[in-house]
Formats: structure tokens, C-alpha cells, sequence
């Protein structure tokens, strides 16, 4: 048959071609329900995050099994993760720094600016579920061997399109790969009997193909998917196949509907019953939408309700449509008429909003009666979870309110919501304490009525306890738990490879008690899939959860040397996936060193995480894991690198700028320098367009010619990949005025002066008018008002900033808090600043009501065994909302449904006495004042005080691991003698003796706690070849339990310790002494030492030699071989076990490389019979011989240098120095030399020798070096005779000397 097709009388409409008029929301009510300014800051949030978006904070994903997140965190940072950086709690208080706000001129302070971006709730949702994942089960590599698990099925009820092809989910994993097969109503389905259904490879979904013919309905019914291989077989839901059904209206011929005006009608719809049910809403024929008020409205049953009918009403007809969602498709019931009789047969519109409307059209007043449910009285049933949705419509003149209570106790705010003008009232997520007796209330001005709905809560089950995986060792024991309630209360069935385990093998290891399966010294062949179903007559819950048991060393499973990098000051989490069985025990260190990191700014979790609460500049470097179990060890790095955080320390301010100008906004960052940066600005929170007028630079953003359509919003965005941050400024451009023509133009602008007249009109209980007159604006434009108040009662005298208005307005409303003495002022701004406060106003005290709220932090601890103190937060002044404000305190005990206790109590904590011990109780705390009692509070969970445990743990085994570790496995002590909550088992251990004759041990107690409820533990960092006594105990909040029976054990001999005070000494240059004492800890039998050496000379390095001595040595000499090289030492103590750890020393550096004191100190005695020295000796004899003999020389020679111009012009008679044609070059510091002859005239005689440079000459014109020391040239030489009385000489430097050598 063709699906598509329909009778003449009926209509198919396509539903995307029609507005449907039952789902929409007005803009008005999303407007309302969405305006505020804590809104509109978190809008544009979340608008900056979706254009700029973060970057993961980690490089790499996390593990599958437990680690799924966001990140920030990542980081979340990096979450940031980062993080976390964040992303970021739970609420991250680290990951929402706040910023400092301001109105473009910080030193104003008015009110707040820009606000650091804050985490969308959706990223506190992700970060709070992958807190949650931490703890979860560890999944087995699938290269090992392992049952099957389903990983992907279809949901319970699974409805289909008719006109598509089936497809029923089922995959699985496994080693080896599982192999699939079907049930249909509990029967095997042999899928290779019908042509129609194959399943996918590799997988076990289940297509049914319909392309070919056949009728969908001939498959529905209950299928069940059978996952298996060689170590068992899982299970999926039993999954019911329903095919979409959506039926057409039957034909039928409606007459007229004839109603007298003012009486009630209903109009009924009666849809065609669907798969799944239809949405119901009423159009026109003309496919307008039937306008629905208090008056007329629909029910949750679709039909279509007049409390009472009007003339207007006939104005239209009424047709019901059902919108089918598997179709796609809306069919229309034939439309209804209506004939209104009436006693005023013209419809005059102007007596629509009269105020006696009825009596005007001769309509008789009337009480109201219920139309739905009829009666007083009816009941309801809800399963928990669902919502609960309960409707009263009724009849009367004028239209009945409708009001709904609850009795014995208030409406839960948090979950009840009024729909359809009140008519009905919705409860989301039920639970057992939203059963009870509701009843609504009809009431006009003639009367009222009400009708009493009783609701009962019933469960299918849901779990408390669902099974998971269980791996374990050969010989380990373990248990898997099934717990679920519900309303009946449910059973439990265990299947074995889906088999009823009372038809199973049986297991001698394997023991049932209820919903517990407890497996005793597990075997390889205990291997299975174990499914746990519990049923009640509302549903029912399946799930498997296998048992493998395997002998794995540990193992990672994420990538080796990972790098992270995150934001400073953030959190971020640190992954070190693994695997092993016996499950393996995790430690982290940090830089290959320290104890373990766990507690203060590190915390570890369950699965090897480790998170780093507040990253800080020293948490950088390189975090090394190690899992461990008996079986071995593996580590992995991970390097973490912290960054600064990117800040604008200079922000954009909110600027006026005329138009025309030029404008510029700055935005300095300040950001890390390994991280790329880019800044963009935004407009209006939308992409800003860099035109030709805009200019963007590293730092400011300038827009020249500033037109009209460049003001708004300004946003500079700083990202890295990393984070970011942002700032917002306004700019306002001012209009062109008319050039002033007098002289007030040059008038200087100034603050404006105070508005005044302050007048309060309009008085309400919850608001009030304020009006001003604004003062003198000074020559700058008044941009805004702050309004502020004062009260009298909490802080007398303290002025707060209540709202802030526009500069064009002098009136407002201002909204009020009860209880309240109100007194108000008005500030005005302008660009130039603030103007003084105006006078106060007069007083207005707003009444009181009762509180909005309750006191948060409740919290029930107990203090000793047999009491409860109940402790929350007070509430301050400003939320007491009357006088009086005291607490209402109930408290009984959890899941007895006992009647509550309470008591009033005007403090912040109230202790329950004679209380059992630990027990759990349900808490409220709901404030009251003089005019009544604050919302409903919500339940909390508390205890009442813990006992110290009774019993300790049983079955203690210590098994030897290596010299300095044992592992411990022990038996769960019973829950009820725990007596609070188990914090840890706790092992006591203390060293007894060595095995060392003669050698004293420290008896300290020393403890290792395993936290949680677990059954086993590793206890390291033992001394070796010692014996030892441990004793365990259990702890909860009170403290330590009775200690187990002592156990006595042994530890193996190990390495030794370094050899102390390892000392180097080179008392000449042909050997170097060695001394050294034995170890602090021998750990064994000492069988000597091993000394390795080399000797290096730059990066020159020589051949290593080793020296093995008995245990009784410590010295040793070392014959030099070079002198000029040094030597490196390593010496490490022996044992059987071998050699421990190293000390490592170097010789003194040789004399060329010492400091010259130290040279001196080391080799002052035998310096002078060094080779190197005798010959540096004569080297420095041998130049001051030569510096002697120069001088010598030098002395006989003339101080004066004939010098010419290269031109010969005669010499004046000027300077009678200069008339010899020679330049004297002696001055006061060259004084003569002993023995020289001075003449009369003050010149030195020049003794015998008649060398000088004039001698040298060549009698040419000779050219001087061109540094031009000396000006001019040599003369010719003269006669000896004509030369030796002009002559003179002068006092030998060294310098002359060297020039004559020369």
C-alpha cells in the first residue's frame, strides 16, 4: 500500500511548511525569562568563548576506560583543562580569576568594567563528570585475552520508521573477537532462514531490509543479542521492536456546536491512538493558530477548553491536528463551528476590556466547577524520575484563577513549574517525597472550589550498586555486588554466560549470598560473563560484568614522555594510564627523585591520575610514574612545562569622541613569550572588520574620521593557545553641533554641579519612583547617573551603589529589597568627572516578608559517638528580610521514613544527642522571620558520630617482593563493625633487628595506609637484611580498630648504601690519596669495594680502570701518570646481591688551572724543584738583561730629532729651539740621566757616540709612518762638526728605546 496517501476528506501537511503553534515560545516570555545583567555578562562570555576558542590544555587524550573530559581541563590547563585551564568545581575557584572594572578611568571606580570570562556551565558539568569518571573500573588491553563486553545495543523500546530499513544495535568487544547470534521472544532466530535480515560484519547489528517488499509489522516483538567467545558470553537488554503506527482520522460529519454565551464547552479531539502518541495543537481551518488564554486554553488530553464561551468565540472554527514524528506529517480533524446564542447579539469590541464585561452582555455570573478531573477527588500514580503533571481546568463567570498547594508542606520550588496559565502544574524528576495530596483551587469573585489529587511515587529499579568488571590474580579472592531498588521493592537473578546460575556448573571457588557473588582462591577457569538482572513491575535492569583472572606485569598504556603544558596558577591532572594483575600500585616522583607526591598541592586518585591543584612556577619538570605490582615494574614520564598566564594590564577605556576625530584604544598584553599571541577586537560582540578608517596594531586599535556607526561595544581579545583574556570599553560619538558664536564656547568644561530636589513618588511595596533635577553640566554633556542608598538598621552611614541610569534621564524606578529604611542620593558624571552627591532624600521603609532563601552549608557531623551536631552558614542582614530571622532545624533518620524532628533555634549550629552510632540522617534548615518562612529547603545527608572500629582485618598475608618492599593482602572487615566511614587500612611496622651481628637498629613504628576499601597493598622503603613485625588495623573517622595478629617477616640482603665521607687529596703532582669509610647501611655482607677511574683532560677522556678491595680497605693511592690531566673517581660497596650506589669525586685541578693561592698552598714545598718553574725563572731573567742592555744604549744616544717641514723654509728666530731645524721632545717627566753634561744655556751635552737618527737620514725626503706621530721628515745629514754643538739629549725611555731598536 502507498503510505503516502490519504482520503479526500482528510490533509497531510508537510510539517515544515506550518509554524507549529503548539511548541513556540514568544519572544516577550524569552526576553523576560532571560533579561538581567548577570545574564547578559554571561551571554557575552560564552559568545567571546564560541568565536575564540581555547585550545586543549594537554597533548594527549586521556584513557578511555575512566578519563573522559573536557580538558581544559583539559585544560582544562588545560582545564584546563589546561584544564582547566579550565576549565575548571565541582566549581573551579582557580579557574575563574576576576578582574578589576572601571568606566574608562580606573582612578574613578565606579562600577565594574570588564570581567575575566567565566567557565560556561556546560564546562563545570564536563569537569564535574570527569571527576566522577577518576574512580572507575580498569579496563583490560585488548591484546590480552578477555570475555566479551557490549559496548553499543539499541534502547529498551525501540520504535521504527516504517519506511526505512530496520536496524537493531549490537556490538561487542573481546579477545578473541566475539561471535554473535539472536533471540525473538525468547526463541533462537535463525537469521539465515529469512533473506530479508543479515547482521554486519563484525558486528552483531541486525539489518532488516525491506527494499525488495515485505511488512514491517511482521517483525516486531523482543529481541535479545548474544555476544560469546571462548571465556563467555554477554547479554544485551531485551529490546522490544515496535513499528511507528500513525493512523488516519476517522471520516465524521460535525455538526455546529450551539452554546448559549457564558456556559462552558469543551471540544474534544479524540486523536487517533499512535507510535509513539501524537502532539495535539488547534489551528483554524485557515491554518491560523487558535489564541489560548486563562479562558481558553488546551488540555494534556488535547481536547480544547472554554471556561466560558463569548460572542467573538464563532468568529472562527476549530480544527484539532495531530503532528506525527516518525511521518513527519500533521493530520487535520474536520473543523468544529460554533453558534453562540446570546442575549446581546452585537459583538461591540469596546466591551472586550470592560471592567464589568459580563454584566454588560447580559451574561450571568457564576461560581466555578471543575471540568478537568471531575469530582473533589482523584489519584495519580508517578514512577520515580519522571515528571508528575497534574491539570485543573474550570468553568465560571467571571474566568476562575486557579491555585495550587500542597498539603502538610510546601510546593518543591526548585522542581515545580506552573503551565498553561497555571492550569497545570509540572514536578520534574519526582521522587518519594513528592507523594502526597496536591489539590488546586478555582476561585472568582463568587465563589471557589478545589479539588484534591492524591499522588503516589512508585520505582522501576534503579541501581545503588551496579556489577562491574572484576580482574584478578590467580589465588586472589573478590566479590561482585548487585544492589538496585525500587518501589516494589525488586528481585535479583544471577545468569552465568547466560544461563540461570542455578543450572551452571558448579564452583567450588564461587559462593552466592543475595546480591553478592563472593569468589574464593580464583582459578584461570572461574573465567565468565556474570549477568545480573533485577525486575519489578515497572521495569527491569541488566548488567554484565565479567571475571578474568590473569598474571600481567605492569604496564603503560599511554605514549612515553608526554608533554603538558598549562597556565600558572591553574589546576590541571597529570595521566599515566596502566594495567596489570594483580592490579599494580602507583606512585609518582618528580625529577627522578623525593618520596612519592601525594597530599598538600597534589592529589592521586584511584586510577594513577595525579592532580596538581594549583600549578606554580616550581611544579615544572619532569613527573615520572611507576606501577608496581609482585610481578615487576614500568614507568613513564611525563614533562610539564608551566606558562604565564595571558593578561591585559593596560585596557581599553570607555571614551566620547566628537565626529571626525581620531580615536585610539589601547589593549598591552602582557603574555608568556614561548606562546604565540594574537589579539583580535570584537564590535558588539560580533568579528570587527579592520577597514580602511580602522588601524590595528600589537597594542591599540585606532579608527580615524569616527562616524555614528562606530559606536558601541569594543572588546580586545588576548588568546594564546593556551588562554585568554579580554577587556570591554564603550565609545560614545557625539553628534556635530552648531559652532559657537559667543564667548561662553571658550569657556573651560568642569565637573557637573549636584542634582538636587530629590523627590520619591509612586510608593510600592517593592518599588519606587525617584525624580531629580539635574544641576549645571559645566560645559560637558552629563553622560550618567548613579543612583545610591543608605538604610539605617544594618549599616547606618554607608552609602551603596543601588543602579545607574542614562544622562537624558531624571526619573526612575527603582526596585527594593523588604525590611529595608531606604534613603537615596544621586550622583552625576560627566567626561570631565563625578559630581558631588546630591542631598539625601527622604526616608522610605519597605515592609517586610518572609525570606527568599535559606542558610547554605548545612552540614551534620557528629562530634562524639552518640550525638549530631548540625552546623550551616547564618545568613546576613540583607537576606533576613524581616525581623527575628531564626531557623526551623529537621533532621530523622535516612530511608525509615520516620516522622520528622525539629526544633527552632536562633544560632548556627544544634547538636541531636542519643543518636546511634553512624548512622545517616536526612537535614533541613529553612529560615523564618516575623512574617513567615523561607522556601523549602532541600534534603542533606549527615552523621551522627563515629565509634572507634571493632574489629581488625583477618587473613594478613606478607609476601616478600624484593629486599625493600612486601606486599600485603588481607580480608574486608564487616561493614557494621567499621562503625563510621572506613577512611584506610593501616599497616604498623617497626624494624626488629638486623641480620648483621653487632650493628644497632632504630624500633620507630612506621605506618602505610591504603585508603578506600581495599584488599591489598605495597609497603616500601624497608632496610634490607633485617626481620621485621607488622600489624594492621582499621580506621574511620574516630580512629585506629584492634590490631591484627603480629606478623613476623624477613627481608632478603641488598645493595649497600654509598661509602661515606669519600675524600680526595693530592699532595704533589705524582700521586693522589684515597680514603673513604664504610657504607651507613650495609644491607648485607660486605664483600668489598670497587673503585673505577679515568683520567680526562678537556673533553679529551682516557681508558677506565677498575680496582676491586676487600671489605676491611678504605685507602688507596694512585700513581700519576700525566700530570696535566685530572682524574674522576667512582667507588660503590658490594654485597652478594651487588654493587650499591656510587659516590663519584675528581682530583684537584693542576697548577695552570688553580688560582694562584691555591698553587701556592698545595705545592709550597716542593715548587722550587719544579722543571716549569726553574724555566720561567730564566726566562724572566733573560728579558730584563735585554731591557738592561737597551737601556745602556739608549743612554748615549741624543734626546733630539731633527724635523723638517717638507718644504725647506727657513727657521724664524722665534723659537731658539727650533733653529737648528730639530724638535726637542723632552718635557718635565724626562729628566737627564746621571752623568749627562749640561751646557750653560740648559741643554745636555751629547757624549762621545754621534749615532742618531739624523745619521740615518738618506739626505731624501724621507715620509713618516701615517699614523702621525711625527710631522715632517728627517733633514739631510750634516756635517758632524756643524751638528754637535746644537745637539742635545734627552733622558731614554722605553719607548725610545724600543723606537731606536727599530
Amino acid at each position: 500500500m502507498n503510505r503516502t496517501t490519504a482520503p479526500s476528506g482528510e490533509r497531510l501537511i508537510d510539517l515544515c511548511a506550518i509554524w507549529d503553534a503548539g511548541v513556540s515560545l514568544s519572544s516577550a516570555a524569552w526576553n523576560g525569562a532571560s533579561c538581567g545583567v548577570e545574564r547578559r555578562r554571561l551571554n557575552e562570555a560564552k559568545k567571546v568563548s564560541r568565536r575564540m576558542p581555547l585550545s586543549p590544555r594537554i597533548s594527549h587524550p586521556p584513557r578511555k576506560q575512566s578519563l573522559e573530559s573536557s580538558y581544559i581541563f583539559y585544560t582544562l590547563s588545560q582545564g584546563g583543562w589546561e584544564m582547566l585551564s579550565s576549565v575548571q568545581e565541582v566549581q573551579l575557584k582557580q579557574l575563574e580569576v576576576t578582574r578589576p572594572r572601571g568606566l574608562g578611568n580606573r582612578e574613578r571606580g565606579q562600577v565594574p568594567r570588564m570581567a575575566r570570562q567565566p567557565a560556561p556551565p556546560w564546562v563545570h558539568a564536563a569537569f564535574l563528570l570527569c571527576l566522577l569518571s577518576l574512580g572507575g573500573a580498569i579496563e583490560i588491553p585488548m591484546d590480552l585475552t578477555q570475555p566479551p563486553t557490549i559496548t553499543k545495543q539499541s534502547v529498551k523500546d525501540h520504535i521504527v520508521d516504517p519506511r526505512d530499513n530496520i536496524l537493531i544495535e549490537c556490538e561487542a568487544k573481546g579477545n578473541p573477537a566475539p561471535s554473535f547470534h539472536w533471540t525473538r521472544n525468547s526463541r533462537f532466530f535463525n537469521i539465515a532462514k529469512d533473506p530479508r535480515v543479515s547482521m554486519r560484519r563484525r558486528s552483531g547489528t541486525l539489518v532488516i531490509d525491506f527494499r525488495s517488499g515485505g511488512r514491517p509489522e511482521e517483525y516486531e516483538g523482543e529481541y535479545q543479542c548474544f555476544a560469546r567467545n571462548k571465556f563467555g558470553t554477554a547479554l544485551s537488554n531485551r529490546i522490544r521492536l515496535q513499528v511507528s503506527k500513525s493512523p488516519l482520522w476517522p471520516k465524521e460529519n460535525l455538526d455546529p456546536v450551539v452554546v448559549q454565551e457564558g456556559a462552558p464547552l469543551t471540544l474534544q479531539c479524540n486523536p487517533p491512538p499512535g507510535l509513539p502518541s501524537p502532539v495535539i495543537f488547534w489551528m483554524s481551518s485557515s491554518m491560523e493558530p487558535i489564541a489560548q488564554d486563562k479562558r481558553v486554553s488546551q488540555g494534556h488530553n488535547g481536547d480544547l477548553y472554554f471556561s466560558n464561551v463569548m460572542l467573538q468565540d464563532m468568529q472562527t472554527d476549530y480544527s484539532c491536528n495531530a503532528r506525527f514524528h516518525f511521518t513527519h506529517t500533521i493530520q487535520q480533524k474536520n473543523p468544529f463551528t460554533l453558534k453562540v446564542l446570546t442575549n446581546h447579539p452585537y459583538n461591540d469590541s469596546s466591551l472586550r476590556n470592560h471592567p464589568d464585561m459580563y454584566s454588560a452582555r447580559g451574561v450571568a455570573e457564576r461560581t466555578p466547577s471543575f471540568m478537568y478531573p471531575q469530582g473533589t477527588a482523584s489519584s495519580q500514580m508517578v514512577l520515580r524520575g519522571m515528571d508528575l503533571l497534574l491539570e485543573c481546568i474550570a468553568s465560571g463567570v467571571p474566568t476562575p484563577d486557579i491555585a495550587w498547594y500542597k498539603k502538610g508542606g510546601d510546593l518543591p520550588s526548585d522542581k515545580a513549574k506552573f503551565e498553561n496559565f497555571n492550569k497545570a502544574l509540572r514536578i520534574t524528576n519526582v521522587s518519594e517525597e513528592d507523594s502526597g495530596e496536591y489539590f488546586c483551587l478555582a476561585s472568582n469573585k463568587m465563589g471557589s472550589i478545589r479539588h484534591t489529587i492524591s499522588v503516589r511515587v512508585k520505582a522501576a529499579p534503579y541501581w545503588l550498586d551496579e556489577p562491574k568488571n572484576l580482574i584478578l590474580a590467580p589465588g586472589e579472592d573478590g566479590r561482585l555486588v548487585c544492589r538496585a531498588n525500587g518501589n516494589p521493592k525488586p528481585t535479583v537473578q544471577w545468569m552465568v554466560n547466560g544461563e540461570p546460575l542455578q543450572s551452571a556448573p558448579p564452583n567450588p571457588n564461587r559462593e552466592v549470598a543475595g546480591d553478592t557473588i563472593i569468589f574464593r582462591d580464583t582459578q584461570i577457569s572461574s573465567r565468565a560473563v556474570y549477568q545480573c538482572n533485577t525486575s519489578n513491575e515497572h521495569g527491569y535492569l541488566l548488567a554484565n560484568a565479567f571475571v578474568s583472572v590473569l598474571d600481567v606485569p605492569p604496564r603503560m598504556l599511554s605514549p612515553r614522555n608526554q608533554l603538558i603544558r598549562v597556565i600558572l596558577y591553574n589546576r590541571t591532572r597529570l595521566d599515566c594510564p596502566f594495567f596489570g594483575s594483580p592490579i599494580p600500585t602507583l606512585r609518582w616522583f618528580k625529577n627522578g627523585q623525593g618520596s612519592n607526591l601525594d597530599g598538600g598541592n597534589y592529589h592521586v586518585y584511584e586510577n594513577g591520575s595525579l592532580e596538581i591543584k594549583m600549578i606554580r612556577k616550581e611544579d615544572q619538570g619532569i613527573y615520572t610514574c611507576v606501577a608496581t605490582n609482585i610481578l615487576g615494574k614500568a614507568e613513564n614520564q611525563v614533562r610539564l612545562e608551566v606558562k604565564d598566564p595571558t593578561r591585559i594590564y593596560r585596557m581599553p577605556e570607555d571614551q566620547v569622541a566628537k565626529r571626525g576625530t581620531t580615536v585610539q584604544l589601547e589593549c598591552r598584553v602582557k603574555h608568556d613569550p614561548s606562546l604565540k599571541l594574537t589579539v583580535s577586537w570584537l564590535k558588539d560582540d560580533e568579528p570587527l572588520y579592520i577597514g580602511n578608517r580602522m588601524k590595528k596594531e600589537d597594542d591599540s586599535l585606532t579608527i580615524f574620521g569616527v562616524a555614528e556607526r562606530d559606536q558601541g561595544s569594543y572588546t580586545c581579545v588576548a588568546s594564546t593557545e593556551l588562554d585568554q583574556d579580554l577587556a570591554k570599553a564603550y565609545l560614545t560619538v557625539l553628534a556635530d553641533q552648531a559652532t559657537p558664536t559667543n564667548r561662553l564656547a571658550a569657556l573651560p568644561k568642569g565637573r557637573p554641579d549636584r542634582p538636587r530636589d530629590l523627590e520619591l513618588t509612586d510608593l510600592a511595596e517593592r518599588s519606587v519612583r525617584l525624580t531629580w533635577i539635574p544641576g549645571d553640566d559645566n560645559n560637558s554633556p552629563i553622560t550618567d547617573y548613579v543612583v545610591q542608598f543608605e538604610e539605617d538598621q544594618f549599616q547606618p552611614g554607608v552609602w551603596h551603589d543601588h543602579s545607574k541610569y542614562p544622562g537624558s534621564v531624571n526619573s526612575a524606578v527603582l526596585r527594593l529589597s523588604p525590611y529595608v529604611n531606604y534613603q537615596f542620593r544621586v550622583i552625576a558624571i560627566n567626561e570631565v568627572g563625578s559630581s558631588h552627591p546630591s542631598l539625601p532624600s527622604e526616608r522610605y521603609r519597605t515592609s517586610g516578608a518572609p525570606p527568599e532563601s535559606n542558610p547554605g552549608d548545612v552540614k551534620g557531623e557528629g562530634t562524639r559517638k552518640n550525638n549530631m551536631e548540625i552546623t550551616w552558614t547564618p545568613m546576613n542582614a540583607t537576606s533576613a528580610f524581616g525581623p527575628n530571622l531564626r531557623y526551623i532545624v529537621k533532621w530523622r533518620r535516612r530511608e525509615t521514613r520516620e516522622a520528622w524532628n525539629n526544633v527552632t533555634v536562633w544560632g548556627s549550629r544544634y547538636v541531636v544527642g542519643q543518636t546511634p552510632v553512624y548512622v545517616p540522617y536526612e537535614i533541613r534548615v529553612q529560615a523564618e522571620n516575623d512574617f513567615g518562612k523561607g522556601p523549602e529547603p532541600e534534603s542533606v545527608i549527615g552523621y551522627s558520630g563515629e565509634d572507634y572500629p571493632r574489629a581488625a582485618p583477618t587473613e594478613v598475608k606478607v609476601r616478600v617482593m624484593n629486599s625493600t618492599a612486601i606486599s600485603l593482602q588481607w580480608n574486608r572487615v564487616y561493614s557494621d563493625t567499621v562503625q563510621g566511614q572506613l577512611r584506610e587500612y593501616r599497616a604498623y611496622y617497626w624494624r626488629e633487628s638486623s641480620l648483621l651481628k653487632n650493628l644497632w637498629v632504630s624500633q620507630k613504628r612506621q605506618q602505610a595506609s591504603f585508603s578506600g576499601d581495599r584488599l591489598r597493598g605495597v609497603v616500601s622503603r624497608l632496610f634490607p637484611y633485617s626481620n621485621y613485625k607488622l600489624e594492621m588495623v582499621v580506621v574511620n573517622g574516630r580512629g585506629d580498630g584492634p590490631r591484627s595478629e603480629t606478623k613476623e617477616f624477613t627481608t632478603p640482603e641488598g645493595v649497600p648504601s654509598a661509602p661515606r665521607r669519600f675524600r680526595v687529596r693530592q699532595p704533589n703532582l705524582e700521586t693522589i690519596n684515597l680514603e673513604w669509610d664504610h657504607p651507613e647501611h650495609p644491607n648485607g655482607i660486605m664483600l668489598g669495594y670497587t673503585l673505577k677511574y679515568v683520567a680526562f683532560n678537556g673533553t679529551k677522556v682516557g681508558k677506565q680502570i677498575v680496582e676491586n678491595f676487600s671489605s676491611n680497605q678504605t685507602k688507596f693511592t694512585v700513581q700519576r701518570t700525566d700530570p696535566v690531566s685530572r682524574y674522576r673517581f667512582t667507588l660503590s660497596a658490594r654485597t652478594q646481591v651487588g654493587s650499591g650506589e656510587a659516590v663519584t669525586e675528581e682530583s684537584p685541578a693542576p697548577p695552570n688551572e688553580a688560582t694562584p693561592t691555591a698553587a701556592y698552598t698545595n705545592n709550597q714545598a716542593d715548587i722550587a724543584t719544579q722543571g716549569w718553574f726553574i724555566g720561567l725563572m730564566c726566562a724572566i731573567a733573560l728579558l730584563v738583561l735585554i731591557l738592561l742592555i737597551v737601556c745602556f744604549i739608549k743612554r748615549s744616544r741624543g734626546g733630539k730629532y731633527p724635523v723638517r717641514e717638507k718644504k725647506d723654509v727657513p727657521l724664524g728666530p722665534e723659537d731658539p729651539k727650533e733653529e737648528d731645524g730639530s724638535f726637542d721632545y723632552s718635557d718635565e717627566d724626562n729628566k737627564p740621566l746621571q752623568g749627562s753634561q749640561t751646557s750653560l744655556d740648559g741643554t745636555i751635552k751629547q757624549q762621545e757616540s754621534d749615532d742618531s737618527l739624523v745619521d740615518y737620514g738618506e739626505g731624501g725626503e724621507g715620509q713618516f709612518n701615517e699614523d702621525g706621530s711625527f710631522i715632517g721628515q728627517y733633514t739631510v745629514k750634516k756635517d758632524k762638526d756643524e751638528t754637535e754643538g746644537n745637539e742635545s739629549s734627552e733622558a731614554t725611555s722605553p719607548v725610545n728605546a724600543i723606537y731606536s731598536l727599530a
